[in-house]
């Protein structure tokens, strides 16, 4: 099994490198996060931007995540087009096809280093596409979230961050805001098992609850190319599923508002499980959404509150 993404501490200042048992990790605001190496060779960023874009293609609208070959096209489509409900749409396509425009180009040049030609930073083909990173970020802002009510921005812009950034600075953003997603993790698995674990329909669910937290905590902190990904990804899909299976006991002869607490306690439940989720493979905080929902817990411990402790 490996160990917990999670190691909770205020005993060293961010920044700080540690080895532990499954590998070595950098601490940033209370936790210690799964490290790897930065490099500002032109590989590792066209390989780490192609991870991005993947990223933020499966957290978007269907549909935007248009070849990098058909820009032209749809940036004429966009310049023409009157109605505006389908301009959005247009806009969200021609940020698609931009941020693809920027791969293909940075994917040409990284083969060109490999065989040895080496690309100036003023050459005109990176400042392209570097433009083309600059015009994805700006049409993104026309982009639907698939799920979440928050964070698409961010997703949008971390590929022109990896570009223009050093490689040392973008991945030091990237461990804080994995730290914060781990916090808001932690926040729900708790809230969940303050408010259920006095519940005897419920508190077997809590074990559960926890391991799927320290679950999503590790998919957060692991880069997919990660071989460690291998023995993660199954454990927290398993554990992802047995929850969404999950049905509160209910006592023989239960009248209708102790079956109205289960039914909504489970509501509630896979809310905080689909919500971990969201965290977890968006890799980011979601500091309103997570809120939002410890608030929707407080609500239900005002109205069950005393139906829960029998």
């Amino acid at each position: 099994m490996v160990a917990s993404a999670k190691i909770l501490s205020t005993e060293f200042t961010n920044g700080k490198l540690k080895n532990f048992n499954d590998a070595k990790r950098v601490y940033y605001d209370g936790y210690w996060v799964r490290y790897y190496p930065a490099s500002d060779a032109l590989a590792q960023k066209k390989r780490l931007i192609d991870q991005l874009a993947r990223r933020v293609f499966h957290h978007t609208e269907s549909g935007i995540n248009t070849p990098g070959r058909k820009l032209e096209d749809v940036r004429i489509q966009y310049d023409k087009e009157q109605n505006s409900s389908k301009k959005r749409v247009l806009a969200a396509m021609l940020a698609g096809a931009l941020l693809n425009r920027g791969v293909d180009i940075l994917t040409k040049i990284v083969e060109l280093e490999e065989i040895g030609v080496t690309i100036d930073k003023e050459n005109e083909l990176l400042k392209n596409c570097g433009r083309c990173f600059l015009g994805a970020l700006e049409y993104g802002k026309y982009i639907r979230p698939v799920r979440a009510k928050e964070g698409l921005e961010e997703l949008w812009g971390e590929p022109f961050k990896a570009f223009t950034m050093p490689m040392e600075q973008f991945y030091e953003t990237r461990y804080i805001k994995l730290a914060q997603a781990m916090r808001d993790i932690d926040s729900i698995s708790y809230n969940l098992g303050q408010l259920f674990n006095p519940a005897s329909s419920f508190n077997e669910v809590i074990p559960k609850i926890n391991e799927l937290a320290d679950c999503c905590k590790q998919v957060t902190e692991t880069m997919r190319s990660d071989p460690a990904m291998i023995e993660i990804w199954p454990h927290y899909v398993s554990i992802a599923d047995e929850l969404r299976a999950y049905k509160p006991k209910s006592r023989e002869g239960a009248n209708n508002a102790e079956r109205a607490m289960a039914r909504r306690g489970k509501e509630l439940i896979l809310a905080g499980v689909e919500l971990m989720n969201d965290m977890a493979n968006m890799r980011i905080p979601l500091p309103r959404t997570t809120q939002d929902f410890i608030h929707k817990c407080e609500t239900f411990s005002g109205k069950y509150g005393s139906r829960l402790k029998h």
